[in-house]
């Protein structure tokens, strides 16, 4: 394979995990691919990832980038009980359900920028990691292809109720992307689910937090990935009228879910980042 650009965020992104395999006990997010999927690649890098307990923000932002996924994967639970028998993961990231999938019959869908999708299959090569065969690779550009033409090529079944994550995409689009995606996950069949997680903007959080938000903004930004999409939890139920059952968290929700009674800080500090549920 070629030699292929990786997404700063991604990285960041499974870095934490993999951080929080190693050092949090107990954990709230159990992935054991989550270091395997960095191998000697990353493996200086990982051992560099803040897990002080002087940096709160850094635990803060682990707590919540694995919060985030142990959400999608219980709801994921929920919809494969259900009935639903496809899982399409919009920017998949370094995210490694498709490989530890216990679902039998459950296909998974990997979507993503792809530069982002060749990085990973470079380092799941690298790693040893099996491909299993209820994996199928759709890499999209969001803002320039078709998200509903590339999933067909890869034998998305759209007559079928499906669950879709979509995490840590969102800030990073633009609003038009962000309606038409959105649009055709709307367009699935009875019993789709759809989890995402959405930044607020800084004007409605309170100064420490603005500042908070202002260092990350200036670290994605320099990474060439700045935030542009951010909502207000009104805004966002607003843009989701089609669905129902719709269940949105906020820090102290999330912190009662899976944080609660731990013996050290790992919890989500701060209104800015919150989880969204929704069905069809």
């Amino acid at each position: 394979m070629q030699q292929s650009v990786p997404s700063q965020t991604a990285l960041r992104v499974a870095l934490r995990r993999a951080a929080h395999q190693l050092h949090d006990v107990p954990l709230v997010f159990d992935d054991p691919l989550a270091v395997a999927i960095l191998g000697t690649t990353y493996a200086e890098e990982l051992s560099r990832t803040p897990t002080r307990r002087d940096r709160p923000f850094s635990v803060a932002l682990r707590a919540y980038l694995v919060a985030r996924s142990r959400y999608a994967e219980d709801n994921l639970a929920q919809a494969v009980a259900s009935g639903v028998r496809q899982y399409v993961l919009l920017g998949a990231g370094l995210d490694t359900f498709g490989y530890r999938n216990p679902f039998a019959g459950l296909r998974v869908f990997e979507v993503d920028h792809p530069s982002t999708q060749q990085w990973k299959r470079e380092l799941i090569e690298r790693s040893g990691i099996a491909i299993p065969h209820t994996i199928a690779y759709a890499p999209v550009d969001f803002e320039q292809q078709s998200l509903a033409t590339e999933l067909a090529h890869a034998g998305f079944e759209a007559g079928a109720p499906s669950f879709f994550a979509w995490l840590g995409v969102v800030p990073y689009l633009t609003l038009e992307t962000f309606r038409a995606t959105l649009n055709f996950v709307a367009k699935q069949p009875a019993g789709t689910g759809l989890v995402l997680d959405y930044s607020q903007p800084r004007a409605v959080l309170p100064p420490r937090e603005q500042l908070m938000h202002d260092s990350l903004a200036a670290r994605v930004g320099k990474a060439g990935e700045p935030f542009q999409l951010l909502f207000t939890p009104r805004e966002m139920s607003a843009e989701l009228h089609c669905f129902h059952n719709m269940e949105d968290l906020g820090a102290e929700e999330i912190n009662t879910r899976y944080f609660r009674d731990r013996s050290d800080q790992l919890a989500i500090r701060g209104a800015a980042g919150r989880f969204m549920c929704a069905w069809l």
